[in-house]
C-alpha cells in the first residue's frame, strides 16, 4: 500500500526534492503541498480526517510556523501525525515540537531510507526521533538546561536494566533489536519499556528518551 503525504514548507525548491526522493521509494507519495503553516491547516479542515497517513513539516515558515501549526492542528476533531523535516537542531526547537504533538523529528540531510523509514512509523501510530538528533540534544541540554528541569520528577525509578534499554531506546534501537543486545525476548522488552513509560509519565518511546535527556538519566 503506498502512504500519501502532506508536504508542508516555504521553499519550492526543498518541496521538489523531497517529492522527488518519496516517489522514489516506491511506497511513499506526497499528495498535496503547502507553502506554510496556515495553508496546511486550511487543507485539512477542507479534507477528511484520512486524506493523508502523516504530514511532513518545516519547524521554521512565513505566516504559520511548525510550532504554532502543530498547535492549532490539536483542536481539529483528528488529524493526521506529523514528521518534522527541518535543517534546524537547536534542542529547544525538539522539546517544542514534540510537547506540541509532534511525532517524530528529523534533519533534512538524512538518508532517504531513514525518512521512508520515519514517515513509516508515525503512519503506524508510532514515533521516530533522529539518533543523531538525541545526541544534539544531550549536547544542548548540557550546556542550557530547561528552565523547569528541577521541576520534573520520575514517577517511580528506574532499574538498572530498564536505564539500560532507555540507553538503548536513545540510540534508536527497536524492541527486536533492544532484546538481541540483552539476550531477553522480545516480549519481555515490550513490557519492560511499557514500564519505563510508566514511571517517566510519558505516552511514547519519543518522549521517554526526551524526557530522560531532561533529567539527565542518560
Amino acid at each position: 500500500m503506498t502512504l500519501q503525504v502532506l508536504l508542508v514548507d516555504d521553499q519550492a525548491l526543498v518541496r521538489a526534492g523531497i517529492r522527488s526522493l518519496l516517489e522514489l521509494s516506491g511506497s511513499i507519495c506526497v499528495k498535496h503541498e503547502c507553502a506554510d503553516g496556515q495553508q496546511a491547516l486550511d487543507w485539512l479542515a477542507a479534507h477528511s480526517s484520512d486524506a493523508v497517513d502523516a504530514v511532513l513539516m518545516d519547524i521554521r515558515m512565513p505566516v504559520l510556523d511548525g510550532i504554532k501549526t502543530l498547535q492549532a492542528m490539536r483542536e481539529l476533531d483528528t488529524s493526521p501525525p506529523v514528521l518534522m523535516l527541518t535543517t534546524f537542531d537547536e534542542h529547544q526547537l525538539v522539546l517544542d515540537a514534540v510537547k506540541s504533538g509532534a511525532k517524530g523529528y528529523l534533519l533534512k540531510d538524512v538518508s532517504l531510507e531513514t525518512l521512508v523509514a520515519a514517515v513509516n512509523d508515525v503512519a503506524s501510530g508510532k514515533t521516530f526521533i533522529q539518533p543523531a538528533i538525541t545526541e544534539r540534544l544531550l549536547t544542548g541540554i548540557a550546556n542550557n538546561p530547561p528552565a523547569d528541569i528541577e521541576e520534573q520528577s520520575l514517577i517511580e525509578p528506574l532499574s538498572n536494566k530498564e536505564q539500560e534499554i532507555l540507553r538503548l531506546m536513545a540510540a534508536g534501537c527497536s524492541n527486536r533489536e533492544i532484546a538481541v543486545s540483552m539476550f531477553k525476548s522480545e516480549g519481555t522488552i515490550k513490557n519492560q519499556v511499557s514500564s519505563i513509560l510508566g514511571k517517566l509519565g510519558v505516552r511514547d518511546r519519543t518522549r521517554a528518551v526526551l524526557k530522560s535527556i531532561e533529567l539527565g538519566l542518560i
